[in-house]
């Protein structure tokens, strides 16, 4: 973090680098603690829960320190937490924003989401019911499947944003968006798939697809959703060049309709799934009784 800060030229007084761990629940209340002892001097105006762990090669699931299974505590569970800690204090800036970052790959109605197998489905969130932890390794509770249970932590991820959307916007103020910023195919996120594949998939959802995203352009999109006028609107599910629901088209040597690179930013249709509204509730209790969370009453 400091080199990437020096990098940037960055005078060292205009940040702060914080520990946070998603695997622990513990770390996540102690990381929120420091984050309110910092806003007390300047104001948190965004929230972005960006962070993911994908284990599509795993037999056997890895654990949290909480015995949830790595993908949900991570991905899902850790900044369900860390939200409902800090939304009063985000509600205490100008034009505060909360995004959660999505995946096609949860999305059932398009070609990640719902071609390529095995396809997210959380069913009647039975996994969570029955409480969630070791030996239980599905939000579904059904048999483990890494792919899987990281598909399905990008749809309890949205279901997250349009809830907090729902239940928090109107009375806040807070902007609460998520986004699918397009297949960023170099990242650490594939680090678990073999070699052969990270040498060829970016190359296949570049010039076959036309699904891929550069991490620069990535981030130029997140920080749209994080600042720009635009994307002031809440309850939103932005993505940009196409809504992925075919093939990319090549139009005066670019490939455009895919979601990849190139395009303009448009608001989104989530699948029936994750805009179910009564499974989004249930998730909401279940995860708020799995975390400990404790919401604010912002009336």
């Amino acid at each position: 973090m400091k080199d990437v800060a020096l990098e940037m030229g960055l005078p060292e007084d205009c940040y702060e680098i914080m520990e946070l761990d998603l695997a622990s629940l513990n770390s996540v209340r102690n990381f929120c603690k420091k984050v309110k002892s910092f806003a007390a001097k300047r104001p948190i105006d965004s929230l972005v829960c960006n962070a993911a762990l994908y284990q599509p090669s795993k037999s056997i699931p890895d654990w949290t320190e909480d015995g949830f299974e790595m993908q949900l505590g991570v991905n899902h569970l850790g900044h369900f937490l860390l939200v409902s800690e800090l939304i009063p204090t985000l509600n205490k800036s100008k034009d505060p924003r909360v995004v959660i970052v999505g995946s096609i790959t949860g999305n059932s109605n398009s070609i990640g989401g719902g071609l390529v197998l095995p396809r997210a489905d959380l069913g009647d969130l039975r996994g969570l019911k029955e409480g969630g932890k070791m030996p239980i390794s599905m939000v579904d509770g059904k048999n483990f499947n890494g792919a899987k249970a990281y598909k399905d932590s990008k749809v309890l991820n949205m279901m997250t944003a349009n809830e907090l959307h729902r239940r928090y916007h109107e009375s806040t103020g807070i902007t609460f968006s998520s986004m699918y910023p397009g297949c960023i195919a170099e990242t650490s996120l594939f680090r678990e798939k073999r070699q052969w594949f990270r040498k060829i998939f970016p190359l296949f959802m570049k010039y076959v697809t036309g699904g891929y995203v550069g991490e620069d352009e990535a981030g130029e999109r997140l920080a749209d959703v994080v600042d720009s006028p635009i994307c002031k609107k809440s309850g939103v599910y932005w993505a940009w060049n196409g809504n992925a629901k075919q093939i990319g088209k090549l139009e005066n040597g670019v490939v455009v309709g895919a979601g990849g690179s190139g395009g303009e930013i448009f608001e989104n249709e989530q699948s029936s799934m994750v805009r179910d509204a009564n499974r989004a509730k249930l998730m909401w209790d279940l995860s708020t009784e799995l975390t400990g969370a404790k919401w604010p009453s912002m009336s």
